[in-house]
């Protein structure tokens, strides 16, 4: 009798959530974080990080939680080197730039980031390109940005610039995942905000999906800020998210 063909074991869901701790002070965003104990990855944005700056990353990497860094470096190429050198001395698992920066900057960022882990001698983070923000409509992207290319086309040229320059994956919102995905198999990485539990409100978010659907989609992480942060019991709305992925 042949043995069982080996099974690869379905990731945990705790592991496919990244809680936004989007919060004004380092004091709100540890307590957040401390009252869901099964919580595995947190994202640090620009509002925490103006105001807790590099402390609150080490303190959460203390605590035992994977950091996403999420401050969208968009500057010249040298700059973007220099700043992606000194996140990843951070211990940063995930950190993003504009993908918009263009090629050069990309490339710059990625060596970058390199250098900085491997000076700090910690494993070298995964670069994602931001490609288009999920607060943006089609309508008003096209209006006010000027920009004639379809949303889904303008990400897909984004991706590929993000994937020529080495970089590990990209943000996008989950509606364009799938077509992303048959472009860029895994490993390469698709991180996704915009992500809404069935009932959830969308609030400022215009392309949203639920969180079944944005990993069914292909997705690899998804970004999940006030469906857990705001609920009365932070706690039990990440284990409702979990229970939805499995």
């Amino acid at each position: 009798m042949l043995p069982a063909p080996a099974t690869t074991p379905a990731p945990d869901p705790a592991e496919r959530i990244i809680l936004a701790l989007d919060r004004p002070d380092a004091a709100a965003a540890l307590a957040l974080a401390g009252a869901i104990p099964a919580l595995r990855w947190v994202k640090v944005g620009l509002e925490l990080f103006s105001a807790a700056g590099p402390a609150v990353v080490a303190e959460l990497r203390e605590r035992g939680l994977q950091v996403f860094l999420d401050l969208k470096f968009h500057d010249i190429p040298a700059t973007m080197a220099g700043a992606c050198r000194s996140a990843a001395r951070l211990g940063a698992g995930l950190i993003t730039v504009h993908g918009c920066a263009g090629g050069e900057a990309l490339a710059a960022a990625q060596a970058g980031a390199l250098e900085g882990a491997a000076a700090a001698s910690l494993e070298a983070p995964t670069l994602l390109a931001v490609t288009v923000l999920t607060s943006w409509p089609a309508e008003r992207f096209a209006h006010e940005l000027a920009i004639a290319e379809p949303i889904p086309a303008y990400v897909d040229r984004l991706a590929a610039l993000a994937a020529s320059a080495g970089l590990g994956g990209c943000v996008c919102s989950p509606l364009e995942v799938a077509a992303l995905r048959q472009a860029h198999p895994q490993p390469f990485a698709l991180v996704t905000p915009g992500i809404r539990p069935a009932g959830s409100a969308t609030g400022d978010q215009a392309r949203v999906m639920t969180p079944v659907q944005a990993i069914a989609a292909g997705a690899s992480q998804l970004v999940i800020g006030r469906p857990i942060s705001a609920a009365a019991d932070p706690a039990g709305a990440f284990a409702a998210c979990c229970r939805e992925l499995r």
